[in-house]
């Protein structure tokens, strides 16, 4: 179950992959739709979503999250190709706290011009405590480690 109670049951990302509601589609493939989200940050915005219900990045595993990233890729070209864009944003919310609003992962491909509507993604830089740092490092590289252990599934 996702957030609110919501399942793949009444997932509205569910309900575009198995043709019971509308979306312009760009892209399918065996494990992955790629479509136009309603509101579109800038043109040629374009969600990548597996088909299988994946609540979010930290539910996703490596047999999903392959195929997906090579729809990601073509995705990401065909933007480049069609639009010119001089950048491109791949952005992926887990959770609410990060903005996360649809409960099935999806990949955000958000093609940028300077001055374009989205404006910078990152706070203004603040010098970083060095013994903090450290500190941060040494955690996330020994619970990396201990993670190789952990099934792939929450």
């Amino acid at each position: 179950m996702s957030a609110g109670g919501r399942g793949a049951e009444s997932c509205p990302f569910c309900e575009i992959v198995a043709g019971r509601a509308p979306a312009r589609i760009v892209h399918e493939s065996p494990h992955a739709l790629a479509f136009l989200p309603l509101n579109p940050a800038t043109p040629g915005h374009t969600l990548v979503v597996p088909r299988q219900h994946v609540r979010d990045l930290w539910q996703l595993t490596p047999e999903t999250a392959h195929p997906v990233m090579d729809s990601v890729l073509l995705v990401a070209r065909g933007i480049e190709a069609a639009l010119s864009p001089e950048g491109l944003n791949l952005i992926n919310s887990a959770g609410e706290a990060a903005s996360q609003t649809v409960f099935h992962l999806h990949m955000h491909l958000v093609p940028r011009w300077t001055g374009d509507a989205m404006g910078p993604l990152w706070p203004t830089p603040r010098a970083a405590d060095t013994e903090e740092q450290d500190r941060l490092a040494a955690a996330l590289t020994e619970a990396i480690a201990r993670t190789r252990s952990i099934p792939w599934t929450r």
